[in-house]
């Protein structure tokens, strides 16, 4: 029998379909503050045994560094194919088959992987899906201070947790907010920031929403300085922590609207740092100037 649980992100309503014993089995705590039973889903995903893939085009093929995941990206008939793995030196373990608009999928596992590969489904179809929504799912940790969202953009590995460690150990009233995959909404003239079932390795799933303050990349250098960008510095930040393919039909011109709303909205800042106390300080004092 098919079990259907319903969750809602940042306002989207999204589900998963699953045989009722596979869905009691799977761990899915990282949802439960998201659950609802209530709205129209603009997706669903649904496990199944196999599908069949015909007429398979490449358009995109992923370069993980070591200890990152595997994501391919191909066009098949009536629609798309995602290949997965937990690492990309990995077997594939997890092939997702979608409609061309994102509005219903089909997720197929093998192995043990199971939870990595619905985490990355349920990712997948809702940043592609509600990327002309003005929604960003980004790449960013999360610190919140006084009712506002900080949100630290910088490539894998250069310290974006690190920098929400020093906010939250050195900066009193701080919380996480969101380690890894927080999603960004501009709504009625506002650019808010929302927690997730997704945070990376940081379990830190809240469904709360916060004004954006300000977006802040990480840059590491031998001492502590912050200057805000220009807007098409601030742009192109922003854009490469965004998910989406800019190739998919309408998926650029959405993410592009969004962003460009975005930047004018809420100020952005190159922090050049060392991951230490003072960076925080630092920055700290910068972003929230005028916002206590």
């Amino acid at each position: 029998m098919v079990a259907r649980k319903k969750y809602c992100v940042a306002g989207h309503t999204f589900s998963l379909l699953a045989d009722e014993e596979v869905l009691k089995r799977l761990k899915l705590d990282n949802y439960a503050p998201f659950e609802t039973e209530v709205g129209d889903d603009i997706f669903s995903v649904e496990l199944v045994g196999f599908f069949e893939t015909s007429g398979r085009e490449t358009l995109y093929v992923s370069s993980p560094e070591p200890g990152e995941q595997r994501i391919d990206l191909y066009s098949i008939d009536g629609g798309y194919l995602f290949e997965m793995a937990p690492e990309g030196n990995m077997e594939v373990s997890a092939w997702l088959k979608c409609d061309p608009a994102f509005t219903s999928a089909q997720l197929r596992t093998v192995g043990k992987f199971r939870n990595f590969a619905v985490n990355n489904a349920m990712m997948l179809m809702y940043a592609f899906r509600t990327a002309k929504s003005g929604t960003l799912e980004m790449h960013a940790s999360v610190t919140v201070k006084d009712g506002k969202g900080y949100l630290f953009l910088a490539k894998s590995g250069t310290g974006k947790s690190t920098h929400s460690r020093m906010w939250l150990e050195n900066i009193p009233g701080t919380h996480l907010l969101n380690d890894d995959n927080p999603v960004v909404r501009f709504i009625d003239g506002k650019t808010i920031v929302y927690g997730t079932p997704w945070s990376g390795k940081t379990p830190c799933y809240k469904n709360e929403e916060y004004p954006v303050g300000a977006f802040v990349r990480i840059n590491r250098a031998p001492r502590n300085s912050i200057s805000r960008m220009s807007l098409p510095e601030a742009f192109a930040s922003v854009s490469s922590s965004s998910s989406g393919l800019r190739a998919i039909k309408g998926m650029g011109d959405g993410l592009f609207e969004t962003i460009s709303r975005i930047v004018q909205d809420v100020p952005c800042y190159l922090l050049d740092c060392l991951p230490d106390r003072e960076a925080a300080l630092v920055c700290c004092s910068k972003v929230t100037e005028g916002n206590g």
